[in-house]
């Protein structure tokens, strides 16, 4: 049985903290699945996010280590890419089963 004490807690919640909500899910996939991408192309690659909310998004993924942003040294800036840290490489496990359940449920004559 799982010890949930105060100091063993299950991390879940810190988790779901750093990849929740609508969108981080989607930009680690691309990230994580299709390799570094500039702004622009994670724009084309989920066409329904605005620019407002990648940008967000995308902070707070890289301020939990999930995301790097790199800068490349030109005047003015105008390249930045975005990739998929060793943390957040290290989730391609937990996509490939949310993948293997998903298709499980889909075959399930309960799903919808």
């Amino acid at each position: 049985m799982q010890d949930y004490t105060s100091s063993n807690l299950c991390p879940a919640p810190l988790v779901f903290a750093m990849i929740g909500g609508k969108w981080k899910l989607s930009i680690l996939q691309v990230l994580i699945v299709d390799g570094t991408k500039r702004f622009g192309e994670l724009r084309k690659a989920i066409p329904a996010i605005t620019q407002t909310m990648l940008t967000k998004q995308l902070r707070d993924l890289e301020r939990d280590g999930l995301v790097k942003r790199m800068i490349y040294a030109e005047v003015p800036p105008k390249k930045v890419e975005y990739s998929a840290t060793e943390d957040g490489v290290g989730l391609m496990p937990a996509f490939k089963e949310m993948h293997s359940w998903w298709e499980t449920r889909k075959r399930s004559p309960k799903a919808p």
